[in-house]
């Protein structure tokens, strides 16, 4: 009977094994990114209705012009991640130099279990602790008022955490033979770090300001902690619209948002792909050289 079962069997077991994992994939896509298209769709709609589609409107993109708290939160949350991704990635190649290079030093424990903190702290925590810090310093010596710098110095201490271990991954997998080699060739630590790391760092380092932006960009709890009067990111913009009540504008705010990201994502991933291929050719044109 079990001889008469296997040739049944075998084909069943070839079709899971070709099948499933494409559609366990399109599963996890499709629950992924589904919601971001009816955003984008319902944003073109011509009403206030949702979950109906009752024409298409560009009314929606046109009012969100008009809205200032939106534009003004736009333009505070792209400056805030900016300078937030480009610190964070700076602080954070400084962090991973030291803990990948230097494995021995009095506190490296304390040091590193300092940098990683923010990754597993809840937001709401260091928001709080943030906010009676900020709180603190501005009683004693009359700065920084809560605001836009206040937010920076919040996100930067999270984007950070986040930079330290984009970065330190790259630099664990890099050839150190090649530091090396340039110093028996007479550069200076510095030459070998401006001229040889950070070259061949630069990818992560990329990486690591997007994630940093990104994260930035759409915090919203360190953000209500650290924000003061007049000063809204997008958001806590979008956040206070959406508890009064759904409006369309909101949709239309996202759906550029989204469009933007991806084409971003697309630029870097294309150009990444392209600068690799140029490496191994550059590799291979040298082997076939020597």
């Amino acid at each position: 009977m079990q001889a008469m079962t296997r040739p049944f069997q075998r084909p069943f077991q070839r079709l899971v094994q070709r099948y499933f994992g494409r559609f366990w994939l399109a599963a996890v896509y499709l629950f992924l990114y589904l919601p971001l298209v009816f955003l984008i769709v319902f944003s073109f709609n011509s009403t206030r209705q949702d979950g109906v589609f009752t024409g298409f409107s560009l009314r929606w993109y046109t009012a969100l012009a008009g809205d200032s708290r939106l534009v003004d939160g736009f333009f505070l949350s792209l400056k805030v991640a900016v300078i937030t991704g480009t610190l964070s990635t700076v602080l954070g190649a400084f962090a991973a130099f030291v803990m990948v290079r230097y494995l021995r030093f009095r506190g490296r424990t304390l040091f590193a279990g300092l940098v990683s903190a923010p990754l597993v702290m809840p937001e709401v925590i260091i928001g709080l602790s943030l906010l009676l810090l900020s709180v603190a310093v501005q009683r004693s010596l009359g700065w920084p008022d809560r605001g836009a710098v206040t937010i920076v110095l919040g996100h930067t201490l999270l984007g950070m955490a986040y930079a330290t271990v984009v970065i330190s991954a790259r630099l664990r997998e890099m050839d150190r033979s090649i530091e090396e080699a340039a110093m028996d060739l007479g550069c200076r630590p510095s030459q070998v770090f401006f001229l040889v790391t950070l070259p061949n760092i630069a990818p992560s380092l990329m990486a690591a300001w997007m994630l940093t932006f990104t994260l930035s960009f759409d915090d919203v709890v360190v953000s209500e902690f650290l924000s003061g009067p007049g000063v809204t990111t997008l958001p806590q913009v979008i956040f206070g619209y959406a508890r009064r009540g759904v409006n369309p504008s909101i949709y239309a705010a996202a759906a550029i948002l989204i469009t933007v990201v991806s084409i971003g994502i697309i630029f870097y991933s294309a150009y990444v792909v392209r600068k690799e291929a140029r490496r191994l050719r550059d590799i291979q044109a040298a082997s076939a050289a020597g």
